[in-house]
């Protein structure tokens, strides 16, 4: 019986619209595609959500990725506020589920600086029971440790837990533990699977 729904957070309960932020400096699209390629699309963005390094040892890492954009990747990560944008049904799909006695919880590969700078998207989380943010633990999806620290940690048995994240290598990973998956491609698509899930179980 299923009894609680785990989300990952990015592209799920908020959005991670790193695209629309670095247009929003007005680079070039030479400029963005060099920035994405020394960040986000980087071996190094793991490490970042990881919390192993320091934000000023990112920043030099990103750098020494392509040096000659230094001045653009500095002036994109004195603030990414705006790389996380708010979604307004989090709030309420998440009351839904509570309402219907469902405990709602997260795992979610995050970094510190994402945590700290963009609090107003995240307003959902007081409305969650718990969590783990990869960063505050230094271990990252799809690695096994990060569901089973999430299980032991609130006494929740796999079997009762369906995960929703958006990238399907986690999902299956979170399958592997012993959970029921779902993989998010659009909120009508998950809230339909999700219920097909509740309702079957």
């Amino acid at each position: 019986m299923i009894k609680n729904v785990v989300f990952d957070i990015g592209n799920v309960l908020v959005g991670f619209v790193w695209k629309d932020f670095y247009e929003s400096f007005g680079f070039s699209q030479e400029i963005n595609e060099k920035l994405a390629n020394a960040t986000v699309r980087s071996a190094l963005w793991n490490e970042l959500d990881r919390g192993k390094m320091t934000d000023e040892e990112l920043l030099a890492g990103f750098i020494a990725n392509d040096p000659s954009i230094e001045k653009e990747i500095c002036m994109v990560f004195e603030n990414i506020t705006d790389m996380i944008s708010r979604y307004d049904y989090a709030i309420p799909w998440l009351k839904d589920l509570k309402g219907r006695g469902y405990g709602v919880y997260y795992i979610s590969n995050f970094s510190h600086r994402a945590h700290v700078q963009c609090t107003a998207a995240l307003d959902f989380l007081q409305e969650m029971q718990g969590g783990i943010l990869s960063y505050q633990e230094r271990v990252i999806k799809p690695s096994p440790e990060i569901y089973q620290l999430f299980l032991t940690r609130y006494g929740l048995k796999a079997k009762e837990c369906v995960f929703i994240d958006d990238t399907q290598v986690n999902v299956e990973a979170a399958q592997k533990e012993g959970m029921k998956g779902i993989v998010f491609h659009t909120l009508e698509q998950a809230k339909t699977d999700l219920e097909q899930i509740l309702t079957a179980d």
